[in-house]
């Protein structure tokens, strides 16, 4: 991307000039042409009631008051959280010919990959070869076409992306798609018909909504909807991190470095942004549901970073190191995991198993990891209908769940989703009904890699 300045150099000027100086100027100014679920305007800033009823107090008890929602959309598809495997699913619905809608509870799109400066993705390759294809490939395509997006895109190798990039991409791929969008709404419960999942109810600043649809995507990465819908799942506790990025790795004074006792820890490994190093934490293993267990690690992990910081400046030759940013998500790992019609095991990996409705593959983390296949299965619940777990969520057992978790398997589950939903809603089908074939023929159409 040659437009006259680099990225790079960009990033200098806002550093020097401060982040707020000539934002409100039409350099920066919205894009008339976005694909927004509503315009605002002069009603808008009407003072006017809220219309909600208030919850009560009464007699010790705290009562939320029986009232009705209002149904902001009807869609084919609704897609609840905006990361990896939400937007995938998103894209995929949509160019399998359903109406989708995506609600995320945060500002932008990419979950941990972005918000949570996850920034490499391990397992897209397995050995030289890459077998994360399809949404994956095409997303790291459009990165390799930007400046400082993507680095490490050899055979073999475990690419790192840069966030703000990955946000646009992600983005401007959901408004070509054409997908209903909702932000800054957070999924809260299901609308359930009997055992069937009908659509999902959101919280915003406008107020509590609901969306109607005839099937719903989980991608919430906590399975915030199928949990509350009945499906069966596992509780799991994992180390919770918070991850950052720090800058000036290039003054870093190597002849004085070499004074130094012991080389410094936690300074982390390149991102496309010369001179600025990502640092993952691996966290103490915590409840990921509690919000207890989040607040306090929010904030004893944001204390460490900074006397981390603090430690790291005062090492010989790491003095003009500095803290370029603090992820705004917790490196939330694992939480509840979907008991689903079949599960991804290690044991299974490592015998070389094989599934008839496999719908993607995983690869390495590490050399000698075991080559598997993702089944169809590991994103259905076994009892409630038409709601689909993806990412981190899906069905997999304890060990190879390691992989699963990450970006490159996130996509390709939310990949599948999509497609099967479309198809689901086109044959007039359960979900769990979606002729396999058919499924697989799609996906194959749209890139993917199914071993």
């Amino acid at each position: 991307m040659d437009n006259g300045l680099s990225r790079r150099t960009f990033l200098g000027v806002l550093g020097t000039t401060g982040f707020g100086a000539g934002l409100g100027s039409s350099a920066f100014g919205a894009d008339k042409g976005a694909h927004l679920p509503g315009k605002a305007g002069k009603a808008a800033m009407t003072s006017r009631g809220s219309g909600r009823s208030p919850v009560r107090l009464a007699g010790g008890k705290v009562i939320q008051p029986q009232r009705e929602l209002p149904v902001f959309r009807e869609t084919d598809v609704l897609v609840v959280g905006g990361g990896p495997s939400g937007v995938a699913a998103a894209v995929a619905a949509r160019r399998t010919g359903a109406k989708v809608t995506l609600v995320e509870r945060y500002g932008c799109f990419g979950g941990l990959w972005t918000g949570g400066l996850v920034l490499k993705l391990p397992g897209v390759c397995y050995g030289k070869k890459q077998v994360t294809m399809g949404l994956c490939e095409e997303i790291l395509q459009k990165l390799d076409k930007m400046d400082n997006a993507v680095i490490e895109r050899n055979p073999g190798e475990q690419p790192t992306t840069d966030a703000e990039a990955t946000k646009y991409v992600l983005s401007e791929m959901i408004r070509e798609a054409g997908v209903d969008v909702y932000l800054h709404s957070w999924g809260v419960d299901a609308i359930m018909d009997g055992n069937v999942v009908k659509g999902a109810v959101f919280e915003s600043k406008t107020g509590r909504f609901a969306v109607l649809a005839k099937m719903v995507i989980d991608a919430s990465g906590d399975g915030d909807i199928f949990s509350i819908a009945g499906a069966p799942y596992e509780h799991r506790k994992h180390g919770v991190g918070l991850v950052c990025r720090i800058g000036n790795m290039d003054k870093i004074d190597q002849t004085k470095a070499k004074q130094a006792k012991k080389p410094p820890r936690g300074i982390g490994l390149p991102t496309p942004i010369p001179d600025i190093n990502w640092v993952n934490m691996g966290g103490p293993e915590s409840d990921c549901v509690d919000i207890n267990d989040l607040t306090r690690l929010e904030m004893d992990h944001r204390r460490q970073i900074w006397r981390q910081m603090d430690k790291l400046r005062k090492t010989p030759g790491y003095e003009k190191v500095y803290l370029v940013e603090v992820a705004s998500q917790l490196g939330v790992r694992i939480s509840r995991v979907l008991t689903g019609m079949k599960q991804v095991t290690f044991k299974g990996a490592k015998a070389g198993q094989k599934f008839s409705d496999v719908i993607g593959v995983g690869g390495e983390l590490n050399p000698g990891d075991p080559f598997f296949e993702i089944p169809f299965g590991a994103l259905v619940p076994r009892k409630v209908e038409n709601i689909l777990a993806v990412g981190r969520c899906a069905s997999a057992g304890p060990v190879i769940m390691e992989p699963m978790r990450c970006i490159p398997c996130s996509l390709v589950t939310g990949h599948a989703a999509g497609v099967a939903s479309a198809l689901a809603v086109q044959n007039g089908c359960l979900c769990r009904d979606v002729e396999i074939p058919k499924l697989q023929k799609h996906l194959r159409e749209q890139g993917a890699y199914l071993g």
